[in-house]
């Protein structure tokens, strides 16, 4: 069994407000006579479910296309958070199993069920709790919102955790009812050099 845990990409996903919405134009088209159909994707690297790059939010720092291909596949734990819309994940929030062995964690939290409607409330992650998972060997956190910290942060204390860490970003993953438990993660980013993101194809396979 497959799940995938990407949003799909149409011209109705929702970007972060002021971001580049996915747009596709077509240059040749079958339908019309061509000989084959081509098309051009415009779009925010930070589309649907997507892998930040250090470099979003340091400098210098590598883009995501100079990661580890590692941060992005292999043993995870999904699990589920208990928090209010708003509100930051603290280690207490989260429903942990009893032995945390493997290096990715994905955090449900419920709290931007509709890819399609950006909504500026989603909950976020604690820098403590970023700071525990690191220091328990885990490398890759991802979450179900379309960022590791709260919309109107400018200072970005989780990020700056992740940076600390070096610890891998993971956002907008679709992770609703799908149970929490153990997983092989496959979520590989585009080589986009020098990038400060990349959109991942997302699945999780049961172990």
């Amino acid at each position: 069994m497959i799940h995938d845990i990407t949003p799909p990409i149409t011209p109705k996903l929702a970007v972060w407000p002021g971001d580049t919405a996915p747009s596709r134009r077509v240059l040749c088209d079958m339908k019309a006579g061509a000989n084959i159909t081509l098309s051009t994707l415009h779009s925010t690297v930070h589309l649907g479910a997507h892998a930040d790059g250090p470099n979003h939010y340091a400098e210098p720092a590598p883009g995501i296309g100079e990661r580890g291909l590692d941060h992005y596949i292999g043993p995870c734990h999904l699990v589920e958070a208990s928090v209010e819309r708003g509100q930051r994940v603290g280690w207490n929030d989260v429903r942990w199993p009893a032995d945390l062995r493997h290096a990715r964690v994905l955090i449900r939290t419920g709290t931007f069920p509709d890819p399609e409607t950006f909504t500026t409330d989603f909950a976020a992650l604690e820098p403590a709790l970023v700071d525990s998972l690191a220091a328990r060997g885990v490398k890759t956190i991802g979450i179900d919102t379309p960022s590791v910290d709260l919309f109107e942060s400018k200072d970005l204390p989780a990020h700056k955790a992740f940076l600390r860490h070096d610890v891998a970003i993971l956002e907008g993953l679709a992770l609703a009812n799908i149970p929490p438990g153990e997983y092989e993660l496959i979520a590989l980013p585009l080589r986009l050099m020098g990038f400060d993101a990349s959109p991942v194809r997302a699945i999780l396979r049961p172990m």
